[in-house]
């Protein structure tokens, strides 16, 4: 499974590779109402194969329509140069496109041909994605050359009057602890929500009848797993074993690395049992402050259901930095 992001970058890059020249499309602001976020991509060959989204569907269906008449090109052709779409402005273009709520869009729109430099690029891009790196895609404003930068910045976006700077995540993973019903809604729920997802259980038989189409299971030590594929800043480690055999081995090694979540499932007072176990386990006062326990926000969830909710809720409010 991969992220809008890589799937939009790595159908670019295919495309290229085919020899194909490409339309890609890039949010750089939204006023008002907008069904898509700053750094929300599109791309589009020459032949109208289309990968992505910028809107909901008005702002795609307008651009198809420019790609055919060939509007799109002969701008580009008049400028060479990526250019900026001011969509919604003024009232009678958000009336035609039915934007929502008075919305806005400010879209920059490169014309990318398949030369080899731009191969590179985003063959590199591609690469350092699928190798969970984070990675800035740099578009000279003033000719259209586009490089890679390993650096990325907490803004999707970085514009300037020169330069665009396009900050690129790879697929954020979920490790789930412990197979049951709780995990299995949480893996779905997860699954929707753009995760890559592996539940790891080494107790035998936990794993004989649990399965989520597109999860993969194994059962191996939870540590080893922890530090061999989940001790970077794009994954979660979430224990719901309800076992410390199991989800305190893990907590251990996850609360030294740099995953952007990691919670445990309990009580109050499974938690401040735990907490006062973890510095037996060789953790120190700030590595264990950084455990989400209990976990999932305060919505009183009783369900295996409502758990799930409660705790891809707290973990997507961690992701986006939101303060409760």
């Amino acid at each position: 499974m991969l992220s809008s992001q890589q799937h939009i970058i790595s159908h670019v890059s295919t495309w290229l590779g085919d020899q194909k020249s490409v339309w890609l499309c890039t949010i750089l602001k939204t006023w008002g109402s907008s069904p898509r976020p700053v750094g929300a991509m599109m791309a589009c060959t020459v032949e109208g194969e289309l990968v992505g989204s910028i809107s909901g569907g008005c702002i795609e269906e307008d651009f198809l329509e420019q790609l055919r008449d060939g509007s799109l090109k002969s701008q580009f052709d008049e400028m060479q140069k990526p250019f900026v779409v001011k969509y919604g402005v003024p009232a009678e273009e958000q009336a035609r496109l039915k934007l929502p709520c008075g919305g806005q869009l400010h879209v920059l729109l490169e014309y990318i041909e398949s030369n080899e430099s731009n191969r590179d690029i985003f063959d590199r891009l591609k690469t350092d994605l699928e190798q969970h790196k984070s990675v800035s895609r740099i578009v000279d404003l003033g000719n259209g050359q586009i490089s890679a930068s390993p650096n990325s910045s907490d803004e999707a976006v970085v514009l300037d009057e020169d330069s665009m700077a396009h900050s690129l995540s790879p697929m954020h993973r979920l490790l789930l602890l412990g197979a049951g019903d709780v995990a299995r809604y949480v893996a779905e729920m997860a699954l929707a929500l753009e995760y890559d997802v592996m539940l790891c259980d080494p107790r035998p038989n936990y794993l004989d009848n649990w399965h989520v189409d597109g999860v993969e299971t194994i059962s191996r030590l939870p540590d080893d797993v922890v530090r061999e594929s989940f001790n970077n800043p794009y994954s979660g480690i979430i224990a719901l074993a309800h076992d410390p055999r199991v989800d305190d081995m893990a907590l251990m090694e996850a609360l030294k690395t740099e995953a952007f979540y990691i919670g445990a499932m309990g009580s109050e007072r499974t938690s401040a049992a735990r907490r006062e176990r973890l510095p037996e386990l060789g953790l120190s006062a700030a590595e264990i402050a950084r455990l989400h326990a209990p976990i999932g926000l305060q919505i009183s969830s009783k369900t295996p259901a409502e758990i799930a909710i409660s705790v891809m809720a707290e973990v997507t409010a961690v992701r986006h930095k939101v303060k409760n």
